[in-house]
């Protein structure tokens, strides 16, 4: 699996998480979603984002 790859299901596994742990166990878990959005957002205009840092450590290459 690519860089590109993981990143965006990294991502939208942590939405569909943050959703699902909200339906059936919590509303403030809503936040995890707030969160990976805003990330994803910052990383937009930085070209920075964290889990990249964490992918490339683990032998992850781009596209």
């Amino acid at each position: 699996m690519k860089l590109n790859e993981a990143l965006r299901l990294l991502a939208g596994g942590m939405v569909l998480l943050s959703v699902g742990l909200a339906v059936y166990s919590n509303d403030n878990f809503l936040w995890l979603a707030i969160f990976v959005g805003a990330n994803q957002v910052q990383s937009a205009f930085t070209k920075w984002c964290p889990a990249i840092w964490f992918f490339k450590k683990l032998g992850m290459k781009e596209c």
